[in-house]
């Protein structure tokens, strides 16, 4: 599943950071958030064996949900991400290297970017989406004047910092969505208890939505 086919058909705009999962947990995790109607799933390549997760989630969920990876950071990664299955590729910095071999390879990258210059970087190596990050420090308003140089096709997803508290902000700003780490999944984290958070950044989505 991709990105564009889950926003087309009116998931919400948000990404499930699960940094630190485990494989013995990913998949119990990975059904709580889809049931509760998030549908875009990162494992981070700095949790204990993230290929292994990421295939598990896109064995079990990859038909309804777009899996991926983040903290790339080099094209062996990249690589090996693309051998699991998973469809997304993110990253916390803007590596020309990296993205086009995400390209090559039929995933979709979400590289980090802070300045224009990175963004435009990214995108001339094949971007269509980037990500903000860390979104937190620079804030909404840094966001609208990025986006008025920016080309009009490529989106913005704002990380780090982001809830269902600010959601609302950011999307007023201009993102496509945003991704949620910490204050989604931290380790240990039990299935209920991420099923109950997913549950009420949908409900801040959908408010905000309607607002």
């Amino acid at each position: 599943m991709t990105v564009d086919d889950l926003l087309a058909s009116g998931t919400a705009p948000i990404v499930a950071i699960l940094r630190g999962v485990t494989p013995d947990a990913v998949v119990a995790i990975g059904d709580a958030l889809v049931e509760a109607g998030i549908r875009l799933i990162e494992v981070p390549f700095n949790s204990p064996d993230p290929t292994t997760s990421i295939r598990m989630l896109q064995d079990r969920l990859g038909d309804r949900a777009a899996i991926g990876g983040g903290t790339v950071l080099d094209v062996a990664a990249v690589e090996a991400l693309a051998a699991t299955g998973g469809t997304i590729m993110v990253t916390p910095n803007t590596n020309p290297a990296v993205i086009a071999r995400s390209v090559e390879l039929g995933l979709e990258p979400m590289p980090g970017f802070v300045t224009p210059s990175e963004a435009f970087q990214a995108i001339a190596a094949g971007a269509r989406r980037l990500k903000l990050f860390p979104a937190v420090a620079l804030g909404p308003a840094y966001l609208k004047a990025v986006r008025e140089v920016l080309p009009k096709h490529v989106r913005v997803w704002a990380v780090g910092g982001t809830g269902a508290d600010n959601l609302a902000e950011w999307l007023a700003a201009g993102v496509e969505g945003i991704g949620v780490g910490g204050a989604l999944y931290k380790p240990g984290d039990g299935a209920a208890v991420v099923g109950e958070r997913a549950r009420a950044l949908v409900a801040a989505w959908q408010a905000a939505r309607t607002a």
